[in-house]
């Protein structure tokens, strides 16, 4: 791993200091693999779009870089959690999805079958049609009706 300093400048951005003292303002994490690990394979990129770091693992990380890490990604990977759906306009597509998440409850469209994405053998990836994503991490968790209601377009 390059040696770097990783703080919040004051317009908010984060800023790097490479390892040669160049200052790269505009640095956003990416993770490798957001969903089956998202705590290992972190890369810092630069706003013009070029890797300029490498981490590993997040948890190796001193404790103030995680932290600042840590709420850029949570930032960048707003994931809401379903966790009942409450109706769903019909079974064909486009159709209009009203779901209780961890984030509160939203109404959605759904705009085609091919939207949803199987992770696992219980976990999915729901596109709505506004382009956030949402998760539905265990099937078997949610309540007998919305398994229902989501068995329909799998």
């Amino acid at each position: 791993m390059n040696s770097f300093r990783l703080e919040r400048h004051i317009s908010g951005r984060l800023l790097l200091t490479d390892s040669l003292g160049q200052l790269h303002l505009g640095v956003f994490p990416v993770r490798a693999f957001p969903i089956a690990a998202p705590d290992d394979g972190i890369s810092l990129v630069g706003s013009e779009g070029h890797e300029l770091a490498w981490l590993e693992r997040l948890d190796a990380l001193p404790s103030d870089v995680r932290s600042l890490l840590e709420e850029e990604l949570a930032l960048r990977d707003f994931v809401p959690e379903i966790t009942r759906i409450n109706s769903v306009s019909s079974f064909g597509t486009p159709s209009t999805w009203v779901v209780e998440t961890d984030r509160g409850d939203t109404t959605f469209v759904l705009k085609g079958e091919e939207d949803i994405r199987r992770l696992s053998r219980q976990s999915l990836l729901i596109a709505a049609g506004h382009g956030v994503h949402f998760s539905v991490k265990d099937m078997g968790a949610l309540d007998r009706a919305s398994r229902r209601l989501l068995e329909r377009f799998l």
